[in-house]
């Protein structure tokens, strides 16, 4: 295996050249980047897979959302439709996108839209959208078309993006030098209990540039949720099971797995690759191995995210009967960098800051 990935060096380089030259026909303006006349928060990663995009961009709606009128913009990866697609109840992970479907579902007065091009996208908002104050970009920062008022760059604390490689050889979109486009470079999932000495340590790694500003947050795990509330509301305890069956598609469950061997005595994994799209014949050997657990306390486990992509027919038919359960996740930040976050954000769209 390590062979194989040895011979992907090359066509890392090559990628590495193609994603520079790009950059510096943006950086010379001979491919121009457009700023619009409401603010844009972008927020993005360096690598592909999982950094916290979601629950960042969740915590950036929570915050400016009721004071402002904003908007989320998405690509809509791995969805089956095209083009510019306005959220409306009758949307699924399959028209929508999972990430995109789980931010309209979560806030009510939020307008979420998918469409590849951002900049068609955000114009098809302002014209549709009255009022509209602003706009948050998820997973956008290679997106140099449009020109943000604020860029946002997530790197996880388990795979610091200076510690990686360029696709293929390794994950990194862009070679970390782009880095310098972000204005907030933010940790996600660092430990709640986290030291001067750490800190110190992970600044010297990312090596900052000058104005920007590295935050550093963590995630907190809410109470389970029924992914079929209709069936399973509250009439299953999860408290004190002894097996839990933990199914994800996401970029790195690394730290949801830690956190479910502390829930249960028995964790089984069933791990796909991230934005995986459910086959029937996954969901039945799910429901077999469920069923062959040799306890009555057990439950089945995913994310919030991979439960949008078993809410259709299908899955419903094949698990429906199975106390399947989701954990949402938040994202905080500590004090100190909660305040420096929290006033960087809210002065890019205009909200005054309490003294």
């Amino acid at each position: 295996m390590e062979v194989f990935r040895f011979l992907l060096f090359p066509f890392a380089l090559l990628f590495g050249l193609i994603t520079k030259v790009r950059n510096v026909l943006f950086d010379i303006k001979i491919l121009p980047s457009e700023k619009f006349k409401i603010p844009v928060i972008s927020v993005g990663n360096l690598v592909a897979g999982g950094s916290g995009k979601t629950p960042m961009v969740e915590y950036i709606t929570r915050l400016i959302s009721s004071s402002k009128s904003i908007a989320i913009l998405s690509r809509g990866y791995k969805r089956k439709t095209k083009g510019y697609r306005l959220a409306n109840e009758n949307d699924t992970a399959e028209t929508l996108g999972d990430e995109p479907l789980q931010f309209h579902q979560k806030f009510a007065d939020v307008k979420v839209a998918v469409c590849e091009s951002r900049k068609e996208g955000i114009r098809k908002l302002i014209n549709s959208l009255e009022p509209l104050d602003a706009v948050i970009l998820d997973d956008a920062f290679q997106h140099r078309f449009v020109k943000p008022k604020i860029s946002i760059l997530v790197t996880d604390y388990y795979k610091l993006f200076t510690k990686d490689w360029l696709l293929p050889f390794g994950m990194l979109r862009e070679h970390i030098s782009g880095r310098k486009r972000a204005d907030i470079i933010v940790v996600t999932k660092t430990p709640r209990i986290f030291s001067p000495i750490v800190r110190k340590q992970l600044l010297e790694e990312i090596k900052p540039y000058s104005g920007q500003l590295v935050c550093f947050s963590y995630i907190n795990y809410l109470p389970f949720k029924p992914v079929y509330p209709e069936k399973y509301n509250n009439c299953i305890k999860t408290e004190n099971v002894y097996s839990i069956i933990m199914v994800t598609g996401i970029g790195n469950p690394g730290p949801m797995e830690e956190y479910l061997r502390r829930q249960c005595t028995d964790l089984e994994l069933m791990e796909f690759a991230d934005h995986h799209a459910f086959t029937n014949k996954e969901l039945l050997l799910l429901k077999e191995k469920f069923k062959y657990l040799p306890t009555r306390r057990k439950i089945i486990v995913t994310t919030e995210k991979d439960a949008k992509r078993l809410q259709n027919n299908e899955a419903i038919e094949i698990l429906g009967d199975l106390p399947i359960f989701y954990t949402p996740i938040a994202f905080d930040f500590h004090p100190a960098d909660k305040v420096l976050f929290d006033q960087a954000v809210n002065l890019s769209v205009g909200i005054k800051i309490k003294q």
